[in-house]
């Protein structure tokens, strides 16, 4: 049995006192919102820990699979390899999505039932929204983009479907 000393009960008090904690003004689903936080903190625990947005996932911590996704004026970026004091842009997180790209990808996900355990599913959503915003989607640019989101039940073929989907149906309603 370990014998716990008054050094060792201290010593994560005196590192916590050492923390450089800033307040970061960042703009979240629309709403200016304060991170009192390390510099360096990955935006993902500023979502998840301070602001109790716990649609982003976390999962690799690497940036590699994609379960972070959020967008940065509008762009597919994964939240836990940006550090806070880096933001510099409107965030939306999956609990902020809206709008008729939003909304053909979510019907279109509905339609052909892409979730089963729905992990990966916020991040999949957000980089389909992404892709499908920034223009016309061919099968090279899907490919490139939903290839960087990882599912652990492997419903790639209904997740491809679906944003083929979305993505005609809002080239269909913006040509018309």
């Amino acid at each position: 049995m370990a014998v716990m000393t008054r050094a060792c009960v201290d010593r994560p008090r005196a590192a916590q006192q050492d923390r450089r904690l800033m307040a970061f003004t960042v703009l979240i689903n629309g709403q200016p919102r304060v991170l009192d936080c390390e510099p360096d903190m990955p935006l993902l625990w500023g979502l998840r820990d301070l602001l109790g947005l716990t649609g982003t996932k976390y999962s690799c911590g690497k940036g590699l699979c994609g379960a972070c996704t959020v967008h940065l004026d509008g762009a597919a970026v994964r939240s836990c390899s940006v550090p806070v004091s880096e933001v510099k842009g409107a965030i939306t997180t999956i609990e902020g999505i809206a709008g008729p790209v939003a909304e053909r990808v979510l019907a279109a996900w509905d339609a052909h039932q892409v979730a089963q355990c729905g992990y990966c599913q916020p991040g999949q959503v957000m980089a389909a929204i992404a892709l499908i915003a920034a223009g016309p989607v061919d099968d090279a640019a899907l490919e490139a983009t939903m290839n960087g989101n990882l599912c652990r039940c492997a419903t790639y073929m209904r997740i491809r479907a679906a944003v083929r989907d979305a993505a005609q149906t809002f080239a269909q309603t913006v040509s018309a």
